[in-house]
């Protein structure tokens, strides 16, 4: 990934030198370069702000010390980068909008100061970039480095090989929705306090239930407002939502939810050898007598599905479905859960196939307690199970 950066302080972006960061420029992953905005001014002072029009506090950033910087950073490069601009008018900073920008090769941050930036650069700068203004919070900064730091270290700690380990980075706050469950290390007993006993046990089936158990205790707790109906859900029901055996009369929605979600599929896998893009209304009509299929209703419509059907001693799980405008809230995990517990009592262990790019999946997956397991017969395709307790 590169990443560019243009502030009136490039010594505050220093830190970017340190810690995994840091190892990640050394070793070539992250291409990073700091500009400073006042090498695009003409004058002795080199100036950057001025009064604002119409009167009022403060000073405004001058448009074209902007204009010529953003010119200089983008020309001479292939590809169209993402502008980020640090602002308390923009859009909530998130866990998933820093993975959505891990995802593109190409980052310029404009650090603003003072009462902001002239209007007129981020209008002019949409021929050169996709331009998003971001809030890191509701609150304000003397400027946009702090904000730009924390976003760098939030967007670039996610792109491969910047964490040694990747799978730290399942289970981490708001993956998911959710906060972190609470953890522990050596000493198992410390100031008369002691390690919970199912981390002591060895079951990862019980601690996968646990650490679950106690996300959504703590989410409740602490950040109550992170909580969909779908994150709400007990072992005991569904709150609000309606789960049903779907039945022919579900059949129109389904497939238009499974349309929908499989071209997502589709695309993050770059095939359209998937089964369930090709699906129709005869062979899902079959599907159902083949499999135990449920369907998710909210305020009547039809949300999310799963299905599963037992194959020797196994209930294999398929077409975990949630419509896209309410995934990364809970309800795919909920619904995964209750699939485990419907599945007969012959059924010793659980299975399901994704694709090998589908990387949300995977996080879900294994949060769930499920392990991959290689298949290379099937390239493209992931295999993950999971014993049943």
């Amino acid at each position: 990934m590169r990443a560019d950066v243009i502030t009136i302080f490039p010594d505050y972006l220093a830190p970017l030198d340190l810690s995994l960061i840091g190892q990640a420029r050394r070793r070539g992953l992250l291409d990073l370069h700091v500009h400073d905005l006042r090498d695009f001014t003409h004058d002795r002072h080199r100036t950057v702000d001025d009064t604002p029009y119409g009167g009022g506090a403060g000073m405004v950033m001058k448009p074209e010390p902007w204009g010529e910087a953003l010119d200089h950073v983008v020309s001479g490069h292939d590809g169209r980068p993402v502008l980020v601009v640090p602002g308390p008018g923009g859009a909530p900073f998130t866990q998933q909008m820093a993975r959505e920008l891990a995802g593109r090769n190409w980052l310029v941050f404009g650090c603003g100061r003072y009462e902001g930036i002239d209007e007129r650069v981020y209008e002019d700068a949409a021929r050169l970039a996709d331009v998003r203004v971001v809030s890191l919070g509701d609150y304000v900064l003397n400027g946009g480095e702090v904000a730009v730091l924390a976003m760098i270290e939030a967007v670039m700690r996610l792109v491969p090989g910047v964490i040694g380990n990747a799978e730290s980075l399942v289970e981490e706050s708001h993956e998911g929705g959710l906060l972190e469950y609470p953890v522990y290390t050596k000493p198992a007993r410390w100031r008369g306090r002691d390690v919970p006993e199912v981390l002591l046990s060895g079951d990862h089936g019980r601690i996968a239930t646990w650490r679950h158990e106690q996300r959504l205790e703590r989410t409740a707790a602490r950040r109550p407002d992170l909580l969909h109906t779908a994150s709400a859900l007990t072992s005991t029901g569904f709150g609000e939502l309606a789960v049903t055996v779907a039945t022919p009369a579900d059949l129109g929605e389904l497939l238009t939810l499974t349309h929908a979600c499989w071209l997502q599929e589709a695309l993050g896998n770059h095939t359209l050898d998937i089964p369930a893009v090709h699906e129709t209304l005869e062979s899902l009509t079959t599907s159902l007598q083949g499999w135990q299929t449920y369907a998710v209703r909210s305020g009547g419509r039809l949300v999310a599905s799963v299905r599963g059907r037992l194959v020797d001693d196994d209930w294999h799980i398929g077409r975990l479905m949630v419509a896209p405008d309410l995934q990364g809230r809970g309800l795919g995990r909920m619904l995964l859960e209750h699939i485990q517990r419907v599945a007969p009592a012959g059924a010793t262990a659980y299975s399901l196939v994704t694709g090998a790019a589908s990387d949300r999946n995977h996080r879900m997956y294994r949060k769930a307690g499920f392990r991959l397991v290689a298949d290379p017969e099937t390239p493209g395709i992931v295999h993950f199970v999971k014993r049943r307790r």
